[in-house]
């Protein structure tokens, strides 16, 4: 098999390529969204071991009115959401807005094109006040033309801590590239899981029904589908780690054995040592002293936060720094 490829024919390809002769080797986790990979996150948003989902339902709930009032204090906005999912959350906010007769456009972006898909009608269907306008991209691709979308105040909103995907470079990076979309008049509304107790952490990535080890395993299954390859899924194991002094946790899928994978389409062939790793994804965790600093290397500044009744997550609201 040739040792590189001529020519790529997605980012898909490419990354994989990278990620897989790299040492150590890794993927990308946006790429366990595909239809499957979907489905499962909703699962793992449903097991009561992930906590962060209803922490912040928690929060929009008992918050809402109060967030609502301080994200229409200057009258008529679009209500711009960065990896909007299934919707569940938003939700509760969307439906208050409506209720206070708040003049608003919801405009959901997301990488998977069947999940907002599925957004857009069940909020035909239980909310059809709303004006809605799906967008499918990726985060930094589509912010790129977040200033073009409208005229009207945005008011940015990126729940589910998937800042906490990103190492801390890369996070400021981020909202800087937000920050830099923004007016004076603009608002971000984020979710950030805070440090805790590191068990509590372990068991939200390693639940014992396997749904988070499907997960991350989708990868291969996806790499399996897509690019021709023969992954055996079962000679992987989910590995999980967490670092309570970085706030870092980390997903690995380890090799059982040693073992060689075909990657067909790529003309690349995979040798894996027993007990080597790809690394999958990271999940960061932060308190009060690491979102100031990474707001203030971003130029913006927190304006206020809300929490849920364990303090176990928080969400800013973040304005442009003048």
């Amino acid at each position: 098999m040739k040792t590189t490829p001529t020519t790529f024919q997605s980012a898909f390809e490419e990354d994989v390529y990278k990620g897989l002769t790299s040492f150590p080797k890794y993927l990308l986790s946006k790429y366990i969204y595909d239809e499957k990979g979907d489905k499962l996150f909703q699962q793992i948003m449903a097991m009561p071991e992930y906590y962060l989902t209803n922490c912040e339902l928690n929060i929009l709930k008992k918050h809402k009115s109060a967030i609502a009032e301080i994200i229409n204090k200057k009258g008529g906005f679009d209500l711009i959401e960065l990896g909007a999912g299934d919707g569940k959350k938003t939700k509760v906010l969307l439906k208050e807005l409506v209720d206070k007769e708040y003049d608003f456009n919801y405009l959901p972006i997301d990488i998977s094109q069947s999940v907002l898909e599925e957004l857009e009608n069940s909020l035909k269907n239980e909310i059809p006040e709303i004006n809605v306008k799906i967008q499918q991209g990726t985060y930094f691709k589509t912010l790129e033309n977040l200033a073009d979308y409208s005229n009207r105040r945005k008011v940015i909103l990126v729940l589910g801590s998937n800042i906490g995907n990103l190492l801390h470079e890369n996070a400021i990076e981020f909202l800087r590239n937000i920050q830099e979309a923004m007016t004076a008049e603009d608002m971000l509304f984020m979710g950030f899981d805070q440090k805790k107790d590191p068990q509590k952490i372990l068991d939200a990535y390693n639940d014992a029904t396997g749904i988070t080890e499907a997960f991350n395993k989708n990868l291969l299954t996806r790499i399996n589908k897509e690019l021709d390859a023969d992954f055996n899924t079962d000679n992987f194991i989910h590995w999980e780690t967490y670092d309570p002094e970085s706030g870092t946790a980390k997903s690995f899928l380890v090799s059982k054995e040693n073992q060689k994978v075909a990657i067909n389409k790529l003309d690349l062939e995979v040798s894996f040592d027993a007990w080597e790793s790809i690394h999958t994804e990271i999940s960061q965790k932060y308190d009060d002293a690491v979102v100031e600093w990474l707001a203030k290397e971003a130029g913006l500044e927190i304006q206020t936060s809300f929490q849920d009744n364990n303090n176990y997550y928080k969400n800013y609201i973040f304005r442009k720094k003048m």
